[in-house]
C-alpha cells in the first residue's frame, strides 16, 4: 500500500481556524441584566418571607456566575459552573446547613425566630366585653363583610376581607347605611368553611375596642392580652404577671421560671454533641446502635461477599450446565425493587401468619419472634440484606474471577492443593486488592440503609428507659430520622448533631476508598 502524503503547510498561509459564533455584545449584556434582575428579586423575596439563610446562598451563587461568566481568565470554568453550582445547592449549603442547626435548640417546641415568638404573644387577646351576633355576607364584585348587630348601638358592617390579616391594623368598621351593596348572608356551612380565615381578622369599633370572631355566631370585644415594655419584657394586661425572655434555653418565662410556649431558636453551642457523649439516656442508646450500625454494615459485607464468591465459583465450574439459565436465576433478586423484596419478606417472617413460622412450626414446633426478640430480629435483618446484595456481588466476582490465569489452578493441582487451598491462597489474595474499595463502598452504603431498617422493621423491638426514640435495630440513620420526625421528640437539632457525627464517619470511609484506589486527595 502507497502511503498517504499529507501536504506540508505552506509558508504565508494560515491554516483555516474554525470559529464559535457569538453572540453580539449588546444581547449578552442585556441576557446578562435579564439573568441577575431575575436572581436578585428571588433574593430580595427570600429575605423578605425572613429565610436570610437561603437569601444569602442565592446571593453567592448569583455572585459566582457573575464573576464566572464576565471575567475572561474564568472563560473555561463556564462550562463546569453548572456542575458547581448544583453541589453547591444541594450538597455543601444542605451540608453546613445541617452541621449549623446542630448548634442550636432548634426543636418542636423551639421553632421560631425570637420576632415571631414575640409577634405571636403580643397577637393573643382575652374576651374583655360583650359578645354580639353577626352574619357573613358577599355582594356581586366577591366582596365578603361582616355585619355584626350592637343591640342599641345599631349594626355596624366591617371593611371588605381582603387580602391577609396585617397585625396591629384592625378593619374599621362602618354603620349599615353607610355601606353600599352589602350582598346576601352566606349560609351558616359557609362560615363554618371560612372560620380560620374569620379568625384571623380583627375589627376595631367607633370607641376603639376590638371585635373578633367568637364561636361561629358571634363576635366578642376583645383587648391583646400582653403588653411590650421598654425593657423587652411582656406585661400580662390581665393578671400583671411579667414574661422575661430567657435566651439560655429559648422561652419566655415567668417569675417562677416556668417556660410559656411558643419557644424560639437560640444558639445552643456544643451543647447537642455533649449530649450525645455524656447524658446516659443518650449516650447508651446512641453508643449501642453506633456498634450494631458497624456490625451490620460489616456482616452484610462479609456475608454477601461470601454467598457471592461462592456461587461465582461454582458458576465458573466447567462441569455445570446451563450456565446462563443460573446467572440469570441468580441476579434476579438485583433486578427486583428493593422495597418490594422487603415488603414480601415482611409477610414471610411475620410471627403469625408468616409461610416462614408456619414452616418451623410443623416442622419443629417453634414459632420464634421475629419482630419482638432483639437477637431474631436483628438476624432476620442480616438474613434479608445478605439476600439483597449478593448479587451485586456475584456480578463483581465473576468479572473479577475471569482475570485470574487457569495456569495458577493447573499449577495447584500438580501440587495436590483442594478447592479450598485454592479459595484461600489463590482467589482470595488475587480479588480482596481490586475489590477493597468496592467492598468500602458497599459497607458505606449499609451503614446508611435507611430503607430496610424503615420498612422491615421500623426500629423495633424498642429500647426501653431512653428519653430519645430508639430502637434495638436502628441504624444510626434510622435512629437520627425518629429523633427528628417521628415519635414525640421532633429534636430537630440533636438529630443534626448525630447526622454530622454519622458524616464524619462515613467521609473517612470515603476518604480511605480514595486512598485505597489510589486517588489522589
Amino acid at each position: 500500500m502507497s502511503a498517504v502524503n499529507v501536504p506540508a503547510e505552506m509558508p504565508g498561509r494560515a491554516v483555516p481556524k474554525l470559529s464559535i459564533p457569538k453572540l453580539p455584545a449588546a444581547m449578552r449584556w442585556g441576557l446578562w441584566l435579564l439573568c441577575n434582575a431575575f436572581a436578585l428579586y428571588l433574593i430580595i423575596a427570600l429575605y423578605a418571607q425572613g429565610q436570610t439563610v437561603f437569601a444569602l446562598l442565592g446571593l453567592v451563587v448569583a455572585g459566582i456566575a457573575s464573576f464566572v461568566f464576565i471575567n475572561r481568565r474564568a472563560y473555561a470554568h463556564r462550562y463546569i459552573f453548572p456542575a458547581v453550582a448544583g453541589m453547591l445547592v444541594f450538597v455543601i449549603f444542605p451540608l453546613l446547613y445541617t452541621v449549623g442547626i446542630g448548634f442550636t435548640n432548634y426543636s418542636g417546641t423551639n421553632l421560631l425566630s425570637f420576632e415571631q415568638a414575640q409577634r405571636y404573644h403580643l397577637n393573643q387577646t382575652y374576651l374583655a366585653g360583650e359578645r354580639f351576633g353577626f352574619s357573613l355576607h358577599q355582594n356581586d364584585a366577591g366582596e365578603m363583610r361582616l355585619r355584626v348587630d350592637r343591640g342599641e348601638q345599631g349594626v355596624w358592617v366591617s371593611a371588605p376581607l381582603a387580602g391577609e390579616p396585617v397585625a396591629g391594623e384592625p378593619l374599621g368598621m362602618s354603620r349599615e347605611a353607610e355601606v353600599e351593596n352589602l350582598g346576601a348572608a352566606l349560609p351558616l356551612r359557609d362560615v363554618i368553611r371560612q372560620r380560620k380565615q374569620l379568625e384571623q381578622w380583627v375589627m376595631r369599633g367607633h370607641e376603639g375596642q376590638l371585635l373578633r370572631l367568637y364561636g361561629l355566631r358571634e363576635v366578642a370585644a376583645v383587648e391583646p392580652l400582653y403588653r411590650l415594655r421598654d425593657d423587652g419584657s411582656l406585661v400580662n394586661s390581665q393578671t400583671g404577671e411579667r414574661l422575661t425572655a430567657n435566651d439560655e434555653i429559648g422561652f419566655y418565662v415567668d417569675a417562677e421560671g416556668q417556660k410559656v410556649a411558643p419557644g424560639y431558636t437560640v444558639y445552643a453551642g456544643w451543647s447537642n454533641f455533649a449530649k450525645v457523649l455524656t447524658d446516659p439516656k443518650i449516650r447508651g442508646p446512641f453508643l449501642q446502635i453506633f456498634v450494631w450500625t458497624v456490625c451490620f454494615a460489616a456482616l452484610t459485607v462479609v456475608f454477601t461477599l461470601a454467598v457471592g464468591l461462592v456461587l461465582a465459583s461454582l458458576l465458573q465450574w466447567e462441569m455445570v450446565r446451563g450456565k446462563a439459565f443460573y446467572r440469570l436465576m441468580l441476579i434476579l433478586p438485583y433486578a427486583v425493587p428493593a422495597f418490594i423484596s422487603i415488603l414480601v419478606f415482611k409477610g414471610l417472617f411475620n410471627q403469625s401468619f408468616g409461610e416462614i413460622n408456619l414452616m418451623l412450626d410443623s416442622l419443629f414446633g417453634v414459632r420464634p419472634d421475629w419482630f419482638s426478640d432483639p437477637t431474631l430480629a436483628r438476624s432476620m435483618i442480616l438474613m434479608v440484606n445478605t439476600w439483597l446484595g449478593y448479587p451485586y456481588m456475584l456480578l463483581l466476582c465473576m468479572g473479577l474471577l475471569q482475570a485470574i490465569p487457569r495456569d495458577l489452578y493447573e499449577a495447584s493441582a500438580m501440587d495436590g492443593a483442594t478447592p479450598v487451598d485454592n479459595l484461600l491462597k489463590i482467589t482470595l489474595p488475587l480479588l480482596i486488592k481490586p475489590l477493597a474499595p468496592l467492598l468500602i463502598a458497599s459497607f458505606a452504603f449499609n451503614f446508611n440503609n435507611f430503607v430496610l431498617i424503615t420498612l422491615l422493621t421500623r426500629g423495633g423491638p424498642d429500647i426501653l428507659g431512653t428519653t430519645t426514640p430508639a430502637g434495638t435495630t436502628d441504624l444510626l440513620v434510622s435512629y437520627t430520622y425518629r429523633i427528628a420526625f417521628q415519635d414525640s421528640g421532633q429534636n430537630f437539632a440533636l438529630a443534626a448533631a448525630i447526622a454530622t457525627l454519622i458524616f464524619i464517619v462515613v467521609g473517612a470511609m470515603a476518604w480511605l476508598n480514595l486512598k485505597l484506589s489510589k486517588v489522589k486527595v
